[in-house]
């Protein structure tokens, strides 16, 4: 494999965020997945001193090994309390990013316990390793945005709408908010460990592989010219490139570690309300950049419940952080399908250069986190 050219700009790199994770240490879980690979690579070309714990790669390929990245990457399980423990203890982060979970709505469903154990439990091991280490200033929990309590309706989602889900994953989710609650108030506020929860979207991109997703689904299928099978075509969902939350997370931990009390909150990071699509609008724009794309519609076997509409409502964000996002639906898509269409023509891993894009864009919007 080779990576693509990318001239980065170290100076000004370092110095988004108001420069404020050059030198910090950093604990990423989940470091290993999707959004922990990208989010890894990013935190390290911002200067930050980066430590991954995570489970090992679970899919052939995957973003984390196509990267080579010599982060210090340490390859464990959030339920091993000792383990846990012992690595925030030893490399005493000044903040963690947390993004190991079980993520897989339909995984949960044929393993609950697995995903209630590593979700809720991890999560506390976790609070527990950190809350005794001393080192930490502030944590950024991602959830999702299946931690609402799903009422089929149009509006998006608001940060103060009951919590629930009918899925295990859903359910799992939304009591790591309220494991969050618990630690925030008995134990965080106390030792001066401020701390977020973050709800995104439907994120998309390139390195995604994870099964029972919609974009790995379609190019691991067209990339052999074969068609998927789609079980929700009609299903809504708040789409957006993986860069767009990474900067809310990035933001939000920039507003932590700068002692903002009003950053000490949960925080929905999505699209805007108009690319909040049907997952066949989302295929039918694929397609413009991906010809090879051919798709099923296996709705009438649908035997698990999914939600049909899912929108978040980002307000608070824009009006308290001034985070929106940067790409639009289209662009994201254009990126994630250039992106795939490149490593499998070409063997090409284009992160960095989709990282710098998306940073001269944000730039060109005057994004608070690039000034």
């Amino acid at each position: 494999m080779e990576f693509g050219k990318c001239k980065m700009e170290d100076l000004v790199m370092k110095n988004l965020f108001k420069g404020i994770y050059k030198g910090k240490k950093v604990l990423l879980t989940g470091h290993t997945g999707f959004k922990g690979s990208w989010l890894m690579i990013w935190l390290q070309q911002l200067g930050a001193e980066v430590v991954g714990f995570s489970l090992k790669p679970n899919t052939d390929p995957s973003h984390f090994d196509l990267l080579k990245n010599d982060a210090i990457s340490i390859m464990g399980d959030l339920r091993d309390t000792s383990l846990i423990a012992k690595a925030v203890a030893e490399y005493k982060p000044e903040i963690v990013f947390h993004l190991a979970a079980q993520p897989l709505v339909q995984r949960s469903y044929a393993e609950p316990i697995e995903t209630f154990e590593t979700n809720i439990i991890g999560t506390a091991n976790l609070y527990e390793a950190i809350r005794s280490a001393g080192s930490v200033k502030a944590v950024v929990n991602i959830t999702t945005d299946k931690v609402y309590q799903n009422k089929e309706w149009v509006w998006g989602y608001r940060e103060n709408d009951p919590l629930g889900g009918q899925d295990p994953y859903s359910t799992s989710k939304a009591c790591v908010e309220l494991v969050h609650e618990c630690y925030k108030k008995s134990y965080f506020r106390e030792a001066g460990i401020f701390s977020a929860t973050a709800r995104a979207g439907n994120v998309i991109g390139g390195g995604d592989w994870a099964e029972d997703r919609l974009i790995p689904d379609i190019v691991t299928a067209a990339s052999i010219k074969a068609s998927t099978d789609i079980r929700n075509p009609h299903s809504v969902r708040p789409w957006q490139h993986v860069l767009d939350p990474l900067a809310g997370y990035l933001l939000l931990g920039q507003q932590l570690l700068e002692r903002n009390s009003i950053a000490e909150d949960g925080w929905n990071f999505g699209p805007s309300m108009e690319d909040c699509l049907p997952v066949n609008k989302i295929l039918d724009l694929f397609t413009k950049y991906w010809e090879g794309i051919r798709w099923n519609d296996v709705s009438v076997n649908k035997k698990l419940h999914e939600s049909n509409i899912l929108r978040l409502d980002c307000s608070k964000a824009f009006h308290h952080l001034q985070w929106s996002p940067v790409w639009n639906i289209e662009t994201a898509i254009e990126k994630t399908a250039t992106w795939y269409k490149q490593f499998y023509s070409d063997g090409l891993i284009t992160t960095n250069n989709n990282i710098q894009e998306y940073i001269s864009d944000a730039a060109a919007r005057n994004a608070v986190w690039t000034n």
